[in-house]
């Protein structure tokens, strides 16, 4: 059995990075009796100088991998390089291109001979979308470049996209042949969804936006469409607050809507509490600016709550299938119409529509090519 070494910034029991951490636990759970998973991370949550309650210094097993807690006297160059050194495998797989600790550091020591990984897989993890790789553009440009003169990125690395869009991505940023980029589509939830039970429908629509609250995000486009609706409907926000002047900008757009939307920041939620908060609501809202993959538009449908997206993500062709709507991020007037439309049916019409929901989206997301994808992503690199 080949052995994986996973460098990821943060992982569970952590959850305010979002979906990264979630696609690697994914994968674990759906491959982990095919191959050993090493997974080594920060101590901490992202933004929390409060270490989580595990043991240091040792490998903690959690579900089919195990884990590796580093604290930060353990991220210099010399105790990465032991570490890597010090344990036996055959892949080592990063999870970010611009992480200065998780993946620079490691580059740099490949680069300088310190640690000689075998075989080495890349996953941008949507670094390299069109809508995120704008912002700050000047200065990731810069480093792309900087990092491909001195030579961190050798003919053996595996580029890996979670779409052919986001391969597209890496090769027009990077300047590298389509060969080098192999898709694999990240990996849905294992287990079994199980809710309690929901409160009877509401006559008012319920909204919800459940992110990051990050410029990638969107959500002062969220409000941005609000501001256009023309029925009573109710939105909460739920999500943690990463950048104070981005939450700045959002909170006045929220004193900006009309009296008709009631809105209320909710605050960020546990990822065991995902399903069932938005299990709670009418519709999804994320118009995100782009998205590898989107964990959360997965979770939504898996229990029956329709998304209204932007076509900056995979999740295409959701109306033919009825599980809703992918628009035009420019057209903001359209993403109101749906949720005026939504807001003019019955709660009841509202609620008859989940089970075919919740069917649609357990079709989308078995399929097994994703799988076989994933799975030759370690074992033909």
């Amino acid at each position: 059995m080949q052995t994986v070494l996973i460098f990821v910034p943060n992982y569970f029991p952590g959850y305010m990075s979002g979906g990264i951490a979630r696609t690697v636990l994914n994968t674990v759970e759906w491959l982990g009796d095919e191959f050993s998973f090493l997974i080594v991370t920060r101590d901490r949550d992202l933004g929390s100088d409060q270490p989580y309650d595990v043991r240091r210094g040792d490998w903690v097993p959690m579900g089919r991998s195990r884990v590796r807690y580093l604290a930060p006297e353990e991220l210099g160059l010399s105790a990465l390089a032991d570490l890597v050194n010090g344990t036996p495998h055959d892949i080592l797989h990063l999870n970010s291109f611009f992480d200065p600790v998780f993946t620079i550091k490691l580059l740099l020591l490949m680069r300088l001979g310190r640690i000689r990984p075998s075989r080495v897989v890349m996953s941008p993890r949507g670094e390299f979308v069109e809508g995120p790789l704008q912002i700050k553009y000047a200065k990731k440009k810069l480093y792309i470049e900087l990092s491909r003169l001195a030579g961190f990125y050798g003919g053996g690395m595996q580029w890996h996209a979670s779409s052919p869009h986001e391969a597209q991505g890496i090769v027009n940023a990077m300047r590298l042949p389509a060969s080098r980029v192999r898709s694999a589509i990240d990996l849905p939830i294992r287990e079994a969804v199980v809710l309690a039970p929901q409160s009877p429908p509401q006559e008012r629509l319920r909204v919800v936006f459940l992110s990051r609250l990050t410029r990638e995000k969107n959500l002062d486009g969220a409000l941005r469409i609000l501001q256009q609706v023309r029925r009573p409907m109710d939105f909460d926000i739920i999500g943690p607050q990463e950048d104070p002047a981005y939450w700045s900008e959002c909170a006045a757009l929220l004193q900006q809507l009309p009296a008709h939307v009631q809105a209320r920041y909710l605050g960020p939620v546990a990822p065991e509490e995902v399903f069932q908060h938005l299990a709670g609501y009418d519709v999804f809202l994320f118009p995100s600016h782009g998205e590898n993959y989107g964990h959360v538009v997965a979770e939504s449908i898996t229990v029956g709550t329709p998304v209204l997206i932007s076509q900056n993500t995979p999740w295409r062709g959701l109306a033919v299938d009825g599980v809703g709507w992918d628009l035009d991020l420019a057209d903001t007037a359209a993403f109101a119409q749906v949720l005026d439309d939504l807001a003019s049916q019955t709660p009841e019409a509202r609620a008859a529509a989940r089970p075919a929901i919740q069917q649609a989206a357990a079709a989308r997301l078995s399929d097994p090519v994703a799988l076989e994808h994933n799975r030759t992503l370690y074992s033909t690199i």
